[in-house]
């Protein structure tokens, strides 16, 4: 009985010994230590051994800048969703040009005949001028001989129309002859005709022939503003010899301003004859002033690809300097467009964008809509989408600023 119990703890101790000794030859061979698979895996893998691993990767490649909100965030930061509103809102289209003049605005200074220049005023570029001023005078003896020949001629009409009162007495008394009574009257209308041919040029040159004596004549006559206005430019001084072919000073009359705007071919059909306009001069400051569409030109600009627009100024008109470059805005009449709160449009850099959702019980992922920022009244600023909404997706109404803040500090991550 005791060999049989020997026995059989022999063969107990040593079928533990073949099993340890197997066990040890596994666990050396590749038991998780330098298993050749192993290694083939880990390099594949680029030290990441689990293909679950390697789509979830790929997942957030594909994912970019997709933002998530846990719905706790959601509610801490008061986030709300929402549709566009269709407002009226006066939208506006952005041009440039400057302040002109028609050519009515415009007038040529020159003297009436040729002659000396006398007794110029201390005149200055800028200076403003009101119509029928005296700017200077003009002298030569020629005028003295007009002078002269309508005083001559006035007299010579007078002496015969006294000579045809009588020569028509003696007609009606049968005691003149017919042809001297015609005679004289041909005298007389002859002379009727030079003395007012010669009054015409007189008064032409500024002389006035109603107080015309012998004792008042004059070998210069003024020179005269013939509009109200801002001197542009001076061409005269004292013992110039001017001559009515050349223009000695140029005036440009401020109440003829107008607006030179140029708009776009793309714009041109959203621009109506009343339409108000506002605009600022930057040579002058920041200051605005307002104006109105007053006609829209029929000529298309093939190099520019605009149209001129002219408008009125209205109220307060900025100083005048011809060319003068403007800014303006044409605004339209109560357009309608898709609007949405002001805070709800984000700005970074170059970049105008809302946030768009669809609203989901445990996290809620938004997306950025690029848009075109115009025009803002009570609050809603109109939008032109760049991109379109993805269908179901709600508009951020409020909160966006939070969640552009938390997306740059990078603290949106999806969580699993």
């Amino acid at each position: 009985m005791k060999n049989n119990l020997k026995y059989i703890a022999s063969v107990i101790l040593l079928l533990t010994g073949i099993l340890f000794a197997s066990c040890n030859s596994k666990h050396e061979e590749g038991d998780g230590h330098d298993h050749d698979s192993h290694e083939e895996s880990h390099n594949d893998g680029d030290g990441h051994d689990h293909s679950e691993s390697e789509n979830e990767h790929s997942e957030h490649e594909e994912e970019g800048e997709s933002i998530h909100l846990t719905a706790e965030q959601i509610k801490t930061i008061g986030l709300e969703l929402g549709s566009f509103s269709t407002l009226k809102v006066n939208d506006y289209i952005k041009s440039t040009g400057s302040i002109g003049l028609p050519p009515n605005g415009y007038s040529s200074v020159s003297v009436k005949a040729e002659g000396i220049i006398e007794g110029t005023k201390k005149y200055v570029e800028g200076d403003y001028i009101k119509k029928g001023e005296v700017i200077a005078y003009v002298a030569n003896t020629n005028f003295v001989v007009k002078q002269q020949e309508y005083l001559e001629a006035k007299a010579g009409l007078k002496l015969k129309e006294l000579d045809l009162e009588r020569q028509q007495s003696l007609v009606n008394a049968n005691a003149g002859v017919s042809k001297s009574l015609q005679n004289s009257q041909a005298e007389v209308d002859m002379l009727k005709a030079r003395t007012s041919a010669l009054s015409k040029q007189l008064q032409y040159l500024g002389i006035s022939v109603n107080k015309l004596t012998p004792n008042s004549l004059s070998e210069r006559i003024p020179i005269v503003a013939p509009m109200s206005g801002y001197i542009s430019s001076i061409s005269m001084h004292n013992g110039i010899y001017a001559v009515p072919s050349s223009a000695i000073m140029q005036i440009i009359s401020s109440d003829h301003l107008h607006l030179e705007l140029d708009i776009f071919e793309k714009d041109i059909a959203s621009v109506k004859v009343g339409q108000k306009i506002s605009y600022t001069v930057p040579a002058l400051g920041n200051t605005i002033y307002s104006g109105e569409v007053s006609v829209i030109g029929k000529e298309f600009d093939i190099s520019t690809k605009t149209v001129r627009v002219h408008g009125h100024l209205e109220g307060q008109k900025p100083t005048f300097l011809k060319d003068l470059f403007i800014n303006a805005k044409i605004w339209l009449n109560d357009i309608k467009s898709n609007a949405v709160p002001e805070g709800a449009i984000i700005k970074d850099g170059n970049e105008t964008f809302i946030y768009a959702a669809k609203k989901e019980e445990k996290e809620t992922e938004f997306t950025k809509i690029r848009v075109i920022a115009s025009a803002t009244n009570n609050g809603f600023t109109a939008v032109k989408l760049l991109e379109e909404l993805p269908q179901g997706m709600q508009i951020v109404t409020k909160g966006a600023y939070y969640v552009n803040a938390q997306s740059k500090a990078g603290e949106l991550e999806h969580e699993h």
